[in-house]
């Protein structure tokens, strides 16, 4: 028996795949939620065989930060990433978290199914329409400390908002939003935010 975690915030999808998964007689979902944050402590309960996350999540930890911090705390426990949209820079950062597999959402059924049973005996799963994506990646520019402030900006936080929750000086978060706008050759903070997002560096 395949013990499966899921982690989706949209209530109907979520239902969804646990019903689908239901159906199959050697998987399990031992635990299903719809945030990020619940990711780690769920899998602490549960220790499921392998865990099933959106990227996009709500909460201080979207799926692909969730699924490093899950390596991390509970490395035998494989993760397969479902996402609707296969952004390269969402690719890259999943092959940087070391994630057992990628699939898109428009994936059928039976291939998410088949996706899981492979990924729980050990094999790599990544969605045919991104291998091309995979050999023509485009680098983050940006550092880590420029993605936590960008982030914080796409959220809706000001530079004194976001100094006080990354420790640092106003002056220094809008020296870091100017460095951030130049290397994007975005015309602004909220064009940063864009291109970023476009190509899932945040």
């Amino acid at each position: 028996m395949i013990h499966v975690l899921l982690a989706e915030d949209q209530h109907i999808i979520r239902g969804a795949l646990v019903a689908l998964l239901s159906l199959e007689p050697d998987l399990e979902v031992v635990e299903s939620v719809e945030s990020g944050d619940a990711v780690v402590p769920a899998a602490l309960v549960h220790r499921p065989d392998v865990a099933v996350l959106d990227i996009d999540m709500p909460g201080t930890l979207d799926g692909l930060a969730a699924a490093a911090e899950l390596r991390a705390k509970l490395p035998g426990c494989r993760v397969l990433m479902l996402t609707g949209y296969g952004k390269p820079g969402h690719l890259r950062r999943a092959l940087s978290a070391q994630v057992d597999g990628f699939l898109l959402k428009t994936a059928a059924p039976e291939r998410l199914v088949e996706a899981i049973r492979e990924v729980a005996a050990g094999r790599r799963v990544l969605d045919p329409s991104l291998a091309l994506t995979a050999w023509d990646l485009a680098d983050n520019p940006l550092t880590s400390r420029e993605v936590d402030v960008l982030r914080l900006v796409a959220g809706g936080a000001e530079a004194t908002e976001i100094a006080g929750r990354l420790f640092l000086s106003a002056g220094t978060v809008r020296n870091y939003l100017t460095t951030i706008v130049g290397k994007l050759n975005a015309r602004n903070r909220t064009d940063a935010v864009r291109i970023a997002a476009e190509a899932g560096w945040i």
